[in-house]
């Protein structure tokens, strides 16, 4: 049986990626801190388990067939949390899963996450600990895709996307709702290749921009 755990999935895009995925009857376990945080989340085939990523949390793996890491250490929180979450905790997922044989890891990354000396000042902490839990993932020897959106909206979902990078900076922008989807999208995907993707708004459906 295919089971996918969902690490963050109390955040703004991790909620929806859990709903999305019992709304089209998978099986899904959501990893939180507080489990009252998914009260609005509903589902017959939804586990929760409760456990902090800067604790052991390797347990939430077991029976599980595959990965979303969606987590993140928000923006109002410190270079010390991005450490934490977004690198650390996204490395320890990445052997916890090695460990638990899963057979798709999906971590979701950043633009710019592929030069983070290139990105703004402020943003630099944040995009190094990306791109070394990223790298952390392809060295790992997992299944792995890695999706890197633009900067995030709270818009509704457009269903439009590109996987190129728009050269108006403007522009290089994606809603959480549509990045819910693509993950979900990824989540089905059967493919046995490990990818890296961009993914922004735009003309193209997931197929054309995924496959």
């Amino acid at each position: 049986m295919q089971r996918t755990l969902i690490i963050g999935a109390s955040g703004q895009i991790g909620k929806q990626v859990t709903q999305l995925m019992l709304d089209g009857g998978h099986f899904a376990t959501a990893l939180v801190r507080d489990k009252s945080k998914l009260s609005d989340v509903q589902g017959n085939t939804l586990s929760i388990v409760e456990a902090d990523l800067t604790e052991d949390f390797g347990h939430a793996f077991e029976g599980c067939t595959e990965v979303i890491f969606v987590a993140g250490s928000g923006g109002d929180t410190g270079a010390d949390k991005t450490l934490l979450i977004d690198l650390w905790a996204a490395c320890r997922s990445a052997d916890y899963a090695k460990k638990h044989a899963i057979q798709h890891f999906i971590m979701v990354s950043s633009i710019g996450a592929d030069a983070p000396s290139n990105g703004p000042n402020e943003m630099q902490p944040y995009l190094v600990a990306k791109h070394m839990a990223d790298e952390h993932l392809i060295r790992s020897g997992l299944h792995y895709t890695i999706l890197r959106p633009g900067s995030l909206t709270n818009d509704d979902a457009k269903g439009s996307f590109s996987d190129e990078r728009p050269k108006d900076k403007s522009e290089a922008v994606i809603t959480r709702a549509d990045v819910a989807q693509a993950l979900v999208y990824l989540a089905g995907d059967n493919r046995q290749d490990s990818m890296i993707k961009e993914l922004f708004n735009g003309g193209k459906t997931l197929t054309e921009v995924l496959r």
